[in-house]
């Protein structure tokens, strides 16, 4: 693993006099690095930092080894936990003293408990979750082939990605990639993307162009924010279809195409 991103979204470091705590802060950790997190105080310095009083100063920390990363507990009484936001409600629950706990998921959401109504929490990235080749898996490991992009086929992000390919790969001659509205209206239909928002699509895409595919924002980058969000669409499209990252067997993963609407006479 090259390392992994971890960001406290604005707002969600607690609250201090009622009102939500904090600007956004985005850290990347590579192997043999870590990021301690908690209250904090001029003799307790943290990296992230989370405005509750039922908040250790020193919470808890971060570590990322080669191939994953791992979370401390240095609460006394507090239990955290380490949910799947791409899963079926999967998560891991790290009790209180405990040191070096690995932590499996791609995404992952850190929630520590509060004495208000609403929980503290920040997000781990693990994009460099490594996958075989499925035609070099025999031998060593020291022999075995890794594939050079290693995405998950299972995550919300490549159905995105999917859904952005399909023109493509049903041979429809688009001129244009789909745009962020119609990628949620096509994936409505599917079990896991019923509340999926537009933001939650550019931020997918996002992770696709920076993190997965390793793509820039192409020709239009500067050209303002609309054009360098349409750049990493047609980035990510092109990336996908010349190395066959996205094929026509995937597009059994979309929900069923709403048939047009019979014609009258």
């Amino acid at each position: 693993m090259s390392g992994i991103v971890v960001h406290l979204p604005q707002g969600s470091g607690g609250a201090v006099g009622g009102e939500p705590y904090g600007e956004a802060v985005t850290l990347r950790l590579g192997p043999g690095e870590r990021a301690r997190f908690g209250r904090g105080s001029a003799r307790t310095p943290v990296e992230l930092r989370l405005a509750d009083e039922a908040i250790s100063r020193l919470a808890g920390e971060i570590r990322v080894t080669d191939d994953h990363w791992q979370l401390s507990n240095h609460s006394t009484t507090h239990s955290y936990l380490v949910e799947n936001p791409e899963g079926a409600g999967e998560y891991l629950r790290v009790p209180p003293r405990r040191a070096g706990a690995p932590i499996p998921f791609e995404f992952s959401r850190v929630v520590l408990p509060t004495r208000r109504d609403t929980t503290v929490s920040f997000q781990v990235f693990a994009p460099d979750h490594v996958y075989l080749d499925p035609h070099g898996m025999g031998g060593s490991w020291e022999s075995r082939t890794v594939t050079a992009y290693s995405l998950d086929e299972t995550a919300t992000y490549f159905l995105v990605l999917a859904a952005l390919c399909e023109p493509w790969l049903r041979d429809q001659s688009p001129v244009a990639v789909p745009t962020t509205p119609q990628v949620v209206e096509r994936l409505r239909g599917h079990s896991s993307c019923a509340k999926l928002t537009p933001r939650a699509v550019s931020s997918h895409i996002d992770y696709l162009a920076e993190e997965k595919l390793r793509v820039g924002g192409g020709p239009a980058a500067e050209a303002g924010r609309t054009d360098r969000r349409h750049g990493k669409r047609e980035a990510v499209v092109g990336v996908a279809l010349r190395f066959g990252i996205v094929r026509e067997e995937h597009l059994a993963l979309l929900p069923p195409r709403a048939e047009p609407a019979a014609r009258g006479r």
